[in-house]
């Protein structure tokens, strides 16, 4: 299918249904009997319990699976800054594939302020209702700062999907990278371009898998020591990585041996990739068009290939994160997203290939395999009980 014909599809879709979600009810109504069991005088009876003992909550309302999806609509796919209206178009579909692949319950919440306070204390605010706060398309640096004030002060796990999801699918190709070739991840150059919330998560999560010679670009060049407009997260990683100063993106891949790209479609050329070290591994992952396209980089010599679209082999998606994320974390009764958590879904991702199957072009899961999203799920829960 034509992207054209995907576009137009998907205005029909939201304009023939009204949108992509609905609330249905899990117990009837059609009679006298269902209302005072339902309603009144039944429904006293589970509320003085839920007053005497809150945690009965999780077994008498839909607090165990009812998850909010939390955003201001300032970096919406790429699109941008489009403001919570739009927003909540993508939000809507983000709840399709957690109602689908997770099992959760969703619901939007797009809010009119890109105010770090008063999104923090609005989401505290209706913490009660809900099992699971799912942040979604907030602008960096301020995602970070709203991620890691939630975490300290709810009880009840906080993800950003924009960073970890992407971030927990890189690092699941590059271990099956590693695991079919025999390398050793730790001994590889690594150029990420971009420094959005994904990259500097990615950065992050390769710093805990061991990988360290790591060079970072954003839209004004490589972050280094020199550079006295980089924010306290862009340091953090500046100071961690054990990577040569370079003067540009194309002087950092050459010799690299993984190129990971999360900024915009056609920064990379043939010969940047031509210029890295024998058999390279390109994830370029902007979407809808990637920084090289995939036939661009295996003509020049690259070995391991992968995209974050489904059209092309190796998707490196979040959605192969997310849900098994979601799901764990909500059956374990988490109280937050940890990094064992998270190393967990990456090993149960990478793991979900057999031997017998993995190769060049099958690095990664399908991501439409209903199974994968529980054992992924499985994974995270132990990680969560041990912890």
């Amino acid at each position: 299918m034509q992207e054209n014909e995907i576009y137009q599809k998907a205005v029909e879709l939201v304009a023939r249904a009204r949108g992509k979600l609905e609330v249905c009810c899990k117990v009837g109504a059609s009679n006298l009997e269902e209302l005072s069991v339902a309603y009144t005088p039944g429904v006293a009876e589970p509320t003085r319990a839920v007053f005497r003992d809150k945690s009965l909550q999780y077994q008498y309302t839909s607090r165990a699976t009812m998850l909010a999806i939390v955003t201001d609509g300032t970096a919406v796919l790429g699109l941008g800054n489009v403001g919570p209206e739009a927003a909540m178009v993508v939000m809507e579909g983000k709840g399709v594939m957690l109602k689908a692949f997770a099992g959760a319950d969703p619901v939007p919440l797009c809010l009119n302020t890109t105010d770090v306070e008063e999104i923090v204390q609005l989401v505290k605010h209706v913490e009660p209702s809900f099992g699971f706060i799912f942040l979604e398309d907030i602008a960096a640096p301020r995602c970070f700062e709203i991620e890691e004030r939630l975490n300290r002060e709810l009880s009840i796990p906080v993800f950003h999907d924009d960073q970890h999801g992407t971030a927990m699918a890189i690092c699941a190709g590059l271990t099956n990278v590693a695991r079919l070739s025999g390398c050793t991840l730790s001994d590889k150059r690594v150029v990420i371009s971009g420094a959005g919330a994904s990259a500097l998560a990615t950065a992050n999560l390769l710093f805990e898998f061991g990988l360290h010679d790591i060079t970072m670009t954003d839209s004004k060049g490589v972050l280094t020591r020199e550079r006295t407009d980089l924010n306290k997260y862009k340091k953090a990683i500046v100071e961690r990585s054990t990577a040569p100063a370079c003067a540009s993106l194309a002087q950092a891949m050459e010799g690299a041996d993984i190129f990971i790209g999360l900024s915009r479609a056609g920064l990379v050329s043939r010969d940047m990739v031509a210029s890295m070290n024998k058999d390279p591994i390109v994830f370029a992952l902007a979407n809808p068009d990637p920084e090289i396209m995939p036939e661009d980089s295996l003509a020049v010599g690259a070995r391991y290939v992968g995209t974050g679209r489904f059209d092309y082999p190796n998707c490196v998606n979040n959605l192969l994160a997310f849900p098994g994320i979601v799901k764990g974390a909500m059956q374990a009764r988490a109280r937050h997203i940890t990094m064992k958590m998270k190393k967990a879904a990456v090993r149960a991702i990478a793991e979900y290939v057999p031997d017998d199957l993995l190769s060049e072009t099958y690095l990664l899961p399908n991501p439409l395999d209903r199974n994968l999203p529980d054992t992924v799920a499985a994974a995270v829960a132990e990680a969560a009980e041990r912890e």
